[in-house]
């Protein structure tokens, strides 16, 4: 891949991954779906996003028969606890049953879900219990908020974390305000879920825009290429569509020969507008 991101710790992953949020809960789709994933590997989107709650597990199962035939060390695994296990001894029996359906021994990254009734310190000691034990690599959060992030930086081990991953893509830009530039300054990446929007009204208003056809058109690409072109870059964020075909997989994967010039990026500016004062952080 042409675009990656280092993140703190040094590790450098690329721009474009894979999620599997809704993969793995229809049966008649595994294979599929398993097809898209390894075809997704092929092309270069190593890094690979699921999560204990997505299908309740099924999914991370799923993923897990995807990636069987390549060498682990080639792949960036990612998954989250939810926040009703994000402490005591909850975390741990988490991660290893987590560990179990996706057929590994260690996560690259394990991320906080969202916040829960758990006090953040209790959330974090865990999670770099589980570091300290060599059961994940790294770890980070989801769906935090500037005051989330303040909050986890009053904690001296609260700073290890890597990634904050939000939804962002061109028709949702309302972190653009406050918590991006904090994220920039703190030098915490950006993970981006559902960069092609998740669906409905918003999706449709998105691939059959004027504007982003034009610079598709220009381009010699789809709209969901220039949408996920516009998402990674800045060389700090990641994202991670979605897809349940293979077509469309190298769909996304193509984008990341796409380099929007500064005209493109002014006429994205100005049809979809970054807010001018904090907004409620999008989760949908």
């Amino acid at each position: 891949m042409q675009h990656n991101v280092t993140l703190a710790n040094g590790i450098t992953v690329p721009a474009l991954g894979q999620g599997t949020w809704l993969l793995g809960e229809n049966p008649d789709k595994r294979n599929q779906e398993i097809d898209g994933i390894r075809k997704g590997i092929e092309a270069g989107m190593t890094l690979l996003d699921t999560a204990e709650m997505y299908g309740n597990g099924l999914s991370e199962d799923m993923l897990g028969e995807a990636i069987s035939p390549f060498e682990r060390e080639r792949l960036f695994i990612v998954s989250k606890v939810l926040p009703e296990n994000a402490g005591g001894e909850k975390m741990r029996e988490s991660l290893v049953n987590s560990l179990s359906r996706i057929g590994t021994d260690y996560l690259d990254l394990y991320l906080y879900h969202w916040r829960g009734r758990y006090p953040l310190k209790e959330s974090v000691s865990r999670l770099e219990e589980l570091k300290h034990d060599g059961l994940i690599r790294a770890w980070g959060v989801s769906n935090f908020d500037v005051d989330d992030m303040e909050e986890l930086w009053s904690i001296p081990e609260g700073r290890h974390c890597l990634v904050n991953q939000v939804l962002y893509h061109t028709g949702s830009r309302g972190i653009e305000f406050s918590l991006l530039p904090w994220m920039r300054e703190h030098n915490v990446a950006l993970m981006s879920y559902c960069p092609l929007a998740q669906g409905g009204a918003l999706r449709d208003g998105l691939i059959s825009n004027p504007v982003l056809m034009q610079i598709a058109s220009k381009h010699s690409a789809t709209v969901p290429e220039i949408i996920l072109a516009w998402n990674i870059r800045d060389g700090h964020t990641i994202a991670i569509p979605r897809s349940s075909k293979a077509e469309h997989t190298l769909l996304n994967a193509a984008s990341d020969n796409i380099i929007l010039d500064a005209e493109d990026l002014a006429i994205i500016n100005r049809e979809f507008p970054a807010p001018d004062h904090k907004v409620r952080l999008d989760t949908e």
